[in-house]
């Protein structure tokens, strides 16, 4: 079983949005057998709240099922137990640091490097690989929302 961990700021719009994709997307698949796939994130701002309303809201527009949930912070023992762990931007990658201060097994990468590289496990450079777009602070949930599927539909092409 293949296990992915999404990870962004306070895990209330893109890491929830990018977890519920993809298990849709590995339901419509058939292959729900295959992963377990789960969301955190590296601040502590949001911790116990529910995904922010407006992506909520994308996700039942796109027709993307989800659950409530309460947003949780990372924590070593994740980085011990995923076999992948994808973070949405470069700022995510530097907070990460503060709670995985290496990592030795190469399980940490960006969301959009599985789209614009021809994924060779590991990736370890991340330069000009672009940030899952930010709805938190541009309010476009629709872009966050593509940016997120893409991500996603590569990473099942290439699990």
């Amino acid at each position: 079983m293949t296990k992915i961990l999404f990870i962004c700021h306070g895990n209330i719009c893109r890491s929830p949005m990018a977890e519920f994709i993809m298990k849709h997307l590995v339901s419509q698949a058939g292959r729900s057998d295959e992963f377990e796939i789960a969301s955190a994130a590296v601040s502590t701002e949001e911790i116990g709240n529910d995904i922010y309303p407006p992506a909520k809201r994308m996700l039942t527009s796109k027709g993307v099922p989800f659950t409530r949930r309460a947003a949780r912070q990372m924590t070593r023992a994740d980085y011990a137990y995923y076999d992948h762990i994808i973070c949405m931007d470069q700022s995510n990658l530097r907070w990460l640091n503060y709670i995985i201060p290496s990592d030795s097994a190469h399980k940490v990468s960006l969301m959009m490097a599985w789209k614009f590289t021809n994924h060779q496990l590991p990736i370890t450079n991340f330069e000009n690989i672009p940030d899952v777009s930010d709805p938190w602070y541009t309010g476009d949930f629709e872009k966050a929302y593509n940016d997120i599927l893409q991500g996603c539909q590569a990473l099942l092409n290439q699990l």
